[in-house]
């Protein structure tokens, strides 16, 4: 009688059932809010032509996830993740259909837009924590990394085509864009449905001021989740470029909003064709090393894209930004789910989300800021330079982040 070792677990994470429902979910999911997002803005701006309150839709999505942080975290931990999931999705089919009502009224009014952009955001902010911390539950360690890598992408495809795609509908009329908007979150509804039941180990501890904080707590007790998480923060708010793009474009490139177009696309091409690269290649060893270097290629890439005047040097440079990024994200987001134990892995995930958030929404603001007082060439080359001094500092600061060998293997 011949005996025969147990296989290996797959390492790819197409292989389970569950992530590909959950990588679907996102899919959908990710092309409602790009859709969403372009008609809200083009719709109010339209009707009001004030840029302020442009502003303030981000905010209003924004606040409720800051307002909410230490109840949405401890819910994704106390409840069914998968559950979770769907009740969000449902708030945002409801909120797609009252803007497809409120947008056919034809009224000038647009503040009931923004307490329908609240309920959203209200939503979103519950389903960040329990999306990310489901991941973990559908795929073994050995596929995590390939699984952060290829949800990733979903997000990305979305959103190099999303805008299009929203801008496209929103041109044929208001109801085909949150029409199609709410197809796809009734979609993803099933999707989630579908994923079967994961185990999930729920916190079993006593509501208290303890539990509530215990992601904060675990965060700045733990270095090398506290440098993975902190390191996405200060890179992003110190190198984010993105917002002065229309500015690079007509005043610095001389181009037009076919450039901007392109150039807002090339940082999602970028992480595309690396994720599609780390599929196939993953990372194998020095993972801690690996990150730093690609935070500060992120930088890098950066300060080249602020020292650009013509286009094709810009789109490229940009590329790499985003393919540098996907890198960084690949391994940070990796070492922070394997190092985050599934008890308290909602509230880590919640206080990541506002970290990420924060900077992005801070980030645009710096560097608006400093290119209204120094002009936006100093304010992109500065901040790229930031990001490379944040890799190097961060470097020394956290040195068991640094020396984190293999992706998918804690380091004792």
């Amino acid at each position: 009688m011949s005996t025969h070792a147990p296989s290996e677990p797959s390492k790819l994470a197409f292989t389970y059932i569950g992530f590909r429902f959950f990588w679907l979910t996102t899919l959908l999911v990710s092309f409602s809010v790009q859709i969403m997002s372009v008609s809200i803005a083009w719709h109010i701006y339209d009707v009001t032509g004030n840029a302020l309150l442009l502003g303030l839709v981000g905010l209003a999505l924004f606040l409720p996830a800051l307002v909410l942080m230490l109840v949405t975290g401890l819910t994704a931990d106390r409840f069914s993740r998968r559950r979770i999931m769907a009740i969000c999705l449902a708030v945002e089919l409801l909120c797609a259909l009252s803007f497809l009502v409120l947008t056919g009224r034809n009224s000038d009014e647009v503040w009931p837009m923004f307490v329908v952009l609240v309920f959203l955001g209200t939503a979103r902010a519950f389903w960040g924590p329990a999306a990310q911390s489901l991941a973990p539950n559908l795929v073994p360690s050995e596929a995590l990394s390939n699984a952060i890598t290829v949800n990733a992408s979903a997000w990305q495809f979305a959103s190099i085509t999303g805008p299009a795609l929203g801008g496209l509908l929103y041109g044929m009329g208001p109801a085909f864009a949150f029409g199609s908007a709410a197809l796809l979150l009734a979609g993803g509804m099933i999707t989630v449905v579908l994923i079967p039941k994961p185990a999930q180990h729920k916190a079993g501890q006593a509501t208290s001021l303890e539990t509530i904080f215990g992601g904060f707590r675990y965060i700045f007790s733990n270095k090398v989740v506290l440098g993975a998480i902190s390191l996405d923060m200060f890179a992003v708010l110190m190198g984010g470029a993105y917002a002065l793009l229309p500015i690079y474009t007509k005043d610095i490139l001389h181009a037009g909003p076919v450039e901007l177009g392109l150039l807002r696309a090339s940082p999602g091409i970028g992480a595309i064709a690396m994720a599609l690269y780390l599929t196939r290649f993953p990372i194998r060893d020095h993972a801690g090393k690996l990150l730093f270097l690609f935070v500060g290629l992120f930088g890098l890439f950066t300060v080249i894209f602020g020292l650009s005047s013509t286009v094709w040097l810009s789109i490229p440079a940009l590329i790499l930004v985003g393919a540098s990024d996907m890198v960084s994200v690949t391994i940070r987001e990796t070492i922070m789910q394997l190092w985050t134990p599934e008890e308290v892995r909602g509230r880590v995930n919640a206080v990541n989300s506002v970290f990420i958030g924060a900077s992005n929404e801070l980030g645009e603001f710096r560097a608006g800021t400093v290119a209204h007082f120094i002009g936006a060439v100093p304010a992109v080359v500065i901040g790229g330079f930031g990001a490379m001094a944040i890799a190097v500092i961060w470097s020394r600061v956290f040195p068991q982040l640094r020396e984190q060998r293999q992706i998918n293997k804690r380091m004792v």
